[in-house]
């Protein structure tokens, strides 16, 4: 085992590296968000999932504003250190748009297809 430099990740042009949340237990990908490296330690410092907003230029704390929090139980670097995985629980709707994930539209046979209703 040896201690974690973020220095160490690859970013970006901008400085951001992206970052998939996959359900604890169930593998469920529920959404990619971007980090940067001052994202990554207050993630890894609170265990609260935060990401980077490209649009607002801010971070932005999972749940935070919504109720719909991921809480962190790993923090995952790929083979090429240029994307993360965080292993989370999620509470809620992990997608904006009150989805269950982010990854709700198929396309089959070129028309695409809605897989899932916003949550109740």
């Amino acid at each position: 085992m040896k201690d974690f430099d973020r220095a160490t990740l690859r970013y970006d042009v901008n400085g951001l590296i992206p970052c998939i949340a996959q359900q604890e237990g169930t593998g469920e990908v529920l959404m990619m968000a971007w980090m940067n490296a001052e994202a990554v330690a207050k993630t890894l410092e609170t265990r609260r999932v935060t990401y980077w907003s490209r649009s607002r230029q801010a971070f932005w704390v999972k749940g935070e504003t919504s109720g719909h929090t991921q809480a962190l139980v790993d923090l995952r670097i790929d083979c090429d250190r240029d994307c993360l995985l965080a292993v989370v629980q999620q509470e809620g709707a992990a997608c904006h748009t009150n989805r269950r994930v982010c990854f709700y539209t198929s396309v089959v046979d070129g028309e695409e297809v809605e897989l899932m209703a916003p949550m109740g």
